[in-house]
């Protein structure tokens, strides 16, 4: 498994874990949760993908739970959360709305409150998960830049930002901000041709990729786009999964798929993507394909 250098000091594995779904499982006991993680570290997934609001802001504890019983396995991996959504549950349930919170006050008691749920001393990347259109710049830049300054956080980053988004927080960090996280996918693939892609390429900026199966549409569906990826992994003895993460793996800009379930099988075969050789015109193929028509 290929690794992506974040900072100078910490890097991730090329496809991430995505534990959105963590909570949600049939099975969340400590044992079922490190059998997940010891499945990923098996392939070089090293990589974990948390938010403080996934599970209903139970996610997190339910993870904490088997980093507690098997805590050998926090050395072996890297720990993503996000924070900024505040949802009406859990231990938001009071609140009459739901809304985006950048206020410094928040993200120190988000990341205090995922450090303890995990069981962790610190959390290798922070994102703020959704941009907040009340954000005060200036407070939110200083607190990221406290909490890396604390050790509690050892780098920052964004999750489903537009350029301007990113360049008004950044502009008040003394910090670099690590990587956006934005959906990408053979179907959501606007990102690479409205400046999404770009703008963090053209910075060197690896992207993190949620929901790159397109909610799974791109495994269960049917259709032009569904034929083009079963084509190529019938030529490479995988699935449809495989071909549309390798896909995403192909493109110069560094992408991370996020890659989130609890099926132990799908867990087991999250590298596949590896299997597939994707040369220019192939990528062109499921790209006209999600296309519905040839490029210009």
């Amino acid at each position: 498994m290929d690794r992506v250098q974040i900072t100078p000091t910490l890097d991730f594995s090329r496809i991430v874990y995505g534990m959105w779904r963590l909570a949600e499982a049939d099975n969340t006991s400590p044992a079922h949760v490190q059998a997940k993680v010891e499945a990923c570290l098996a392939q070089g997934i090293t990589t974990m993908d948390q938010a403080d609001i996934y599970g209903g802001y139970e996610a997190e504890e339910v993870f904490g739970a088997a980093l507690k019983a098997a805590p050998a396995l926090r050395d072996q991996i890297q720990i993503v959360t996000k924070c900024d959504i505040v949802a009406p549950a859990g231990r938001y349930a009071d609140a009459r709305v739901k809304y985006y919170d950048t206020s410094a006050d928040y993200i120190r008691s988000s990341v205090d409150h995922s450090l303890r749920l995990m069981n962790i001393d610190h959390i290798d990347m922070l994102l703020v998960h959704r941009p907040d259109p009340f954000m005060d710049h200036l407070e939110t830049g200083a607190v990221l830049d406290e909490v890396v300054a604390s050790g509690k956080v050892g780098a920052v980053g964004v999750s489903n930002f537009k350029l301007h988004d990113w360049t008004l927080l950044q502009s008040a960090m003394k910090t670099q901000l690590a990587t956006n996280q934005i959906e990408l996918s053979v179907t959501a693939h606007d990102g690479f041709t409205n400046g999404d892609v770009a703008y963090l390429q053209e910075r060197a900026k690896p992207i993190m990729a949620w929901s790159p199966l397109g909610g799974g549409s791109l495994m269960t569906g049917i259709g032009p786009v569904q034929d083009a990826l079963a084509a190529v992994g019938a030529e490479h003895g995988v699935d449809n999964a495989a071909v549309a993460v390798a896909w995403l793996l192909a493109h110069p800009a560094n992408i991370m798929p996020v890659m989130g379930t609890n099926n132990m099988n799908r867990i087991n075969t999250l590298s596949d993507a590896l299997k597939v050789d994707m040369d220019r015109q192939t990528w062109y193929e499921i790209y006209t394909a999600a296309l519905g028509q040839e490029v210009p």
